[in-house]
Parts: structure tokens; C-alpha cells; sequence
């Protein structure tokens, strides 16, 4: 490994201050809202993912997401979600990098983005659904919850658009 490629995989303060700021925004934003959906309520925690791996680094914004999402389930009551949390919020952010074109101009307008954000919430509605079949030993049980996943999917990809839209200029 030559010593450039063991710097940018060491964290600096400047990356943990970011991220720990990144995953309070995540954790409030996960936490604290509470929309009433169909079957439930939705938070803004994923619109909150969406915007910040759109502005913050790869590293950083991943490690906030599932951070963020995981201490949401801690203090919500809810520890036995922390494990399939953080690999469901690690999939669901990779698979918006993956597909979305952040350094286009005009990501917001390409369907391409829309695309990217609908994949990542399908991820993420598959993802607790599965789980829940499983902690709960019941496919009824889990797949109880994806409407509710679907539509809460439905709401932060518009809670995504309404916020990075003021913030397109410090889009990376």
C-alpha cells in the first residue's frame, strides 16, 4: 500500500466531526418526525441519508446512515433492529451511489436519480420486510409492513427533492 493510499484511509478530525455531526442529523431526523402514512407513520431519517451522501463524502455519509439509523432503533425502543438496520441502511446508500450520477450537473432532473432513489427505497422496503419475516418467524408478519415501508419510500424521496433542491449548489 503505498503511504497516499494509507492516508485517505485514515479518519481525520475534520472526518469525525463531520460524521458525528452527520449522524445527529440522520438520528433527529429518524427520530423525532412523525408523518402519518397508511399502516403508520414515516420518518425523514432516509431523505436525510439521500441529501448527505449528495454533499458529504462516501465515508462519511455511509458510516452516519447506518450510525444514525441504528441509534434511532436503540433509543426508540427498538434494539433487535439494530443489527438488520445497519446492513439495510449500508445497501440502501450504496445502491443510490451506485446509480445516481451526483457529479452530472443536473442530477436532480435526471431520471436517472428518480431511478436511484426508488431502487434504494425498494432496497429498504425488502430489506425490513424480510427481517421482520424473520424475527417475527412469520412472512405475514413481514410482509405486513411493506406498504407502509412503500409509502414511507414514497415520502422521503419527495422530502429528498424538496431539501437538496436549495442545496444543489454545494452538491459535490
Amino acid at each position: 500500500m503505498y503511504l497516499s493510499d494509507m492516508e485517505k484511509s485514515r479518519w481525520t478530525a475534520r472526518d469525525i466531526s463531520l460524521t458525528a455531526v452527520m449522524t445527529a442529523i440522520v438520528f433527529l431526523l429518524t427520530f423525532v418526525p412523525k408523518i402519518p402514512i397508511p399502516l403508520g407513520y414515516a420518518h425523514l431519517g432516509d431523505a436525510a441519508i439521500f441529501v448527505l451522501l449528495c454533499l458529504g463524502g462516501r465515508r462519511e455519509a455511509l458510516a452516519a446512515a447506518c450510525l444514525g439509523s441504528m441509534l434511532a432503533d436503540l433509543m426508540g425502543g427498538f434494539p433487535l433492529w439494530i443489527g438488520p438496520t445497519l446492513i439495510i441502511k449500508w445497501a440502501m446508500a450504496e445502491t443510490f451511489l451506485h446509480m445516481a450520477k451526483l457529479s452530472d450537473r443536473d442530477f436532480l432532473t435526471s431520471p436517472r436519480t428518480l431511478l436511484a432513489l426508488v431502487l434504494a427505497c425498494l432496497v429498504m422496503a425488502t430489506g425490513y420486510t424480510a427481517f421482520g419475516a424473520v424475527l417475527y418467524d412469520s412472512l405475514t408478519a413481514g410482509l405486513a409492513s411493506a406498504p407502509g415501508l412503500l409509502a414511507e419510500g414514497a415520502v422521503n424521496i419527495l422530502a429528498f427533492y424538496a431539501a437538496v433542491k436549495p442545496l444543489q449548489k454545494f452538491v459535490r
